[in-house]
């Protein structure tokens, strides 16, 4: 769970991009918003794992690439070792195979570096207060070619087993986009019990956030889908 900065504080951010203009100028409009501030930089993945958890950053703004390494691998160990750390990843790349491996990495939020200056400072705040934040078109992009159906589907997720009937209900919801309210509204459930089964079953799934169980919700469905298709075939 995301710690959020004391109140009052203005939230740390680290940066971490092998361009020095790219850091010079998020630094620039970082440290123009009186909430937020740049405690430190990295160039590459090495000083960024040195540096990093002596900072105490509550956002660590990463580039997707790097000179010695990638940033999806560079967020997994900086929140191993800092369990609140959210981390922003920025990249010049609509990459799909990059996107998903940072949602599974446990990356708060993954932006364009087209993206406008405004609503990047959006998204450090965003991602600073424990919610995600994904470029929409991106992330519906990878849902839909994790349900498109392959002639040889993975074998099912052995994390599912442990859930419920229920839990099962919800996390396919989740995994179509739905609410909590709207989840409540299809099952007939509370959003208190909607809440609480998703909250069990991240827990189960051992995953943090919302997307991430999205995510394993359509590769079940593919895996589903391809069982169904070989059936039909036999």
């Amino acid at each position: 769970m995301t710690e959020l900065p004391a109140a009052g504080e203005p939230t740390r951010v680290f940066l971490v991009d092998d361009h020095e203009v790219v850091r010079r100028g998020l630094r620039d409009l970082i440290d123009d918003e009186p909430d937020l501030r740049v405690v430190g930089e990295a160039s590459t993945a090495g000083q960024a794992l040195a540096r990093g958890p002596a900072l105490r950053p509550d956002v660590a703004v990463l580039d997707v690439r790097l000179p010695d390494g990638d940033g999806i691998a560079v967020c997994r160990e900086l929140r191993s070792r800092m369990p609140g750390l959210a981390c922003l990843m920025l990249t010049s790349f609509d990459d799909e195979d990059a996107l998903l491996d940072a949602i599974m990495a446990g990356a708060a939020g993954y932006v364009l570096k087209q993206i406008k200056g405004s609503d990047l400072v959006s998204a450090v705040r965003t991602v600073a207060t424990g919610q995600s934040m994904l470029d929409p078109a991106t992330t519906a992009r990878l849902m839909r070619s994790l349900r498109a159906p392959e002639p040889a589907p993975p074998p099912e997720d052995a994390r599912l087993t442990a859930l419920s009937e229920r839990e099962r209900s919800v996390l396919e919801l989740i995994g179509e986009g739905l609410t909590n309210r709207q989840i409540a509204k299809r099952l007939y459930l509370s959003e208190k019990t909607v809440k609480n089964h998703i909250s069990r079953l991240l827990g189960k799934l051992g995953v943090e956030r919302r997307v991430q169980a999205a995510v394993i919700a359509a590769q079940a469905h593919e895996h589903e889908h391809g069982h169904g298709h070989a059936a039909e075939d036999g």
